[in-house]
This record gives structure tokens, C-alpha cells and sequence, in this order.
């Protein structure tokens, strides 16, 4: 596939580029730390990509979204896929007491994200569609007490994720929306891993496979999806005694 990769010098999309560069995929490394991508670049060739494009395109500047795509299929010869893994963490304490990171987080992880699957979305159907597979969660599943800020931005991302799907399957465009529970990497470096703690390799080998079937939602580790079936189904009474 020729794939173009918003994360890629990091935590799961570092992951998931390793597995397509091994299988000697196309692809363009997409983020805001050049020095990052050239790194990331590099070790993609050795990995065996047969082709890698860098570009930058920060989340938090959504001017530089066109043209990264633009860049990225032109360098690529075309794009089969694009796959968001970027943005922006905080605890629920620290979005409370800081109400400028809480602005950050809920602008990069919904409206700007949302803004940059809609230029991928156009990208990809101008020649005939291809795959978005974009990073969502399972914090926005159901309104909890340790994620109501952050999981948030991820119910918007996961409803909009879904009607792109409902909206444009028929036309070509594959949606895949990705909901990860815990997973070690460097955005929850210092919090305390909960059971089912997913590990970035094995997680990224799931969300591949679901891009190859089009897979149009996918919990990583697979456990979480039944966690969140239970989860969703707990009167409010229960949830607001709980901690989870």
C-alpha cells in the first residue's frame, strides 16, 4: 500500500509503520518535529519500506494539513491510506487545573482532527477512495469520571468516524475507526498500567489486520471491547459510585 502516516516518529504509529515498512509498504511520515521524521524515515528504509516521504504536518496547525496530503501523495505516486495515531493527552486533574491545556486537547483531538480526516477524506476519494484509519479510544465510549475532558474529544471523533463510514462506504472510502484501551507508550509514560494493559507491537498488529479486512471499529487489546459493552450497559447509578 502507499500510506501516508500522521504519527509515525512515536508510540503507535511508530509501531504500526514498522509493521508496513516490513512488508515493504509506501510511506509518508507525517508530524511537526523534522528532526523526527528524518529519524523515522531512516529507519523505515532499513526496516524495508519501498518507499518513505516525510512532511510536516502539526495538529495543532491545521494550515499545514493540505498540504502535507498533497505532498505525500505526490512524493508516493498516489495514496491508498492515510492513518491518524497524533494528539494530545492530560489527565483529568491536570485538564481541570489548566484550562489552556484542557483548550489545546479538546481543539487538536476534535475539531482539528476532525479537520484533517476531512482533507484525507478528499485526498483519497479523488482517486476512486482508499482507507482512513484513525485513532479514536475507548474513553469516549461512555461518560466516566477519571476521562470526562479527554474522552470527550474521543466520543465526537467516534461519531464522526462512524457517520463517514455510514456516509461514504458505498463510494469507496473505508473507515476504520480504532479504539485502543490502555496502551504502553510514551502518552501514558508515569500512570499506573491497568489490567489489560495493551503492549504498542501487538496492538498495532490488530489495528493492521483491521485495516486489511476494513474493519469498520476495532477495540486493541481485543478485551476491551467486551469491557466497554459491559461498561456502556451500567445504570448512571452505578457508574457515578464507581471509579472506573
Amino acid at each position: 500500500m502507499k500510506v501516508a502516516i500522521v504519527g509515525a516518529t512515536k508510540g503507535m504509529g511508530r509501531s504500526l509503520s514498522r509493521l508496513m515498512a516490513a512488508r515493504q509498504d509506501a510511506l509518508a511520515v507525517l508530524g511537526r518535529d523534522a528532526e523526527g521524521l528524518q529519524r523515522s524515515a531512516a529507519d523505515l528504509r532499513e526496516r524495508g519500506a519501498s518507499s518513505v516521504a516525510t512532511a510536516l504536518c502539526d495538529l495543532q496547525h491545521p494550515e499545514t494539513f493540505g498540504p502535507a496530503l498533497t505532498a505525500a501523495k505526490e512524493a508516493l505516486g498516489g495514496l491508498d491510506a492515510v492513518v491518524i495515531t497524533a494528539g494530545l493527552f492530560g489527565t483529568q486533574e491536570a485538564l481541570e487545573s489548566d484550562l489552556e491545556l484542557a483548550r489545546r486537547v479538546l481543539t487538536v483531538n476534535h475539531a482539528h482532527t476532525i479537520l484533517l480526516c476531512e482533507h484525507a477524506r478528499q485526498a483519497l476519494m479523488a482517486s476512486g477512495g482508499g482507507t482512513l484509519c484513525v485513532f479514536s479510544s475507548v474513553a469516549g465510549d461512555r461518560g466516566r469520571k477519571p476521562v470526562g475532558l479527554y474522552g470527550s474529544t474521543k466520543a465526537g471523533l467516534s461519531h464522526y468516524l462512524e457517520s463517514l463510514d455510514h456516509r461514504y462506504r458505498s463510494q469507496g472510502l473505508v473507515t476504520v475507526c480504532v479504539k485502543p484501551g490502555f496502551v504502553k507508550t510514551s502518552m501514558t509514560e508515569g500512570l499506573k498500567p491497568p489490567p489489560f494493559a495493551g503492549e504498542p507491537d501487538a496492538v498495532a498488529k490488530r489495528v493492521l489486520r483491521a485495516m486489511d479486512r476494513g474493519t469498520p471499529v476495532v477495540y486493541a487489546p481485543w478485551i476491551w471491547g467486551w469491557i466497554m459493552l459491559v461498561i456502556k450497559q451500567l445504570p448512571r447509578a452505578v457508574m457515578r459510585r464507581v471509579g472506573f
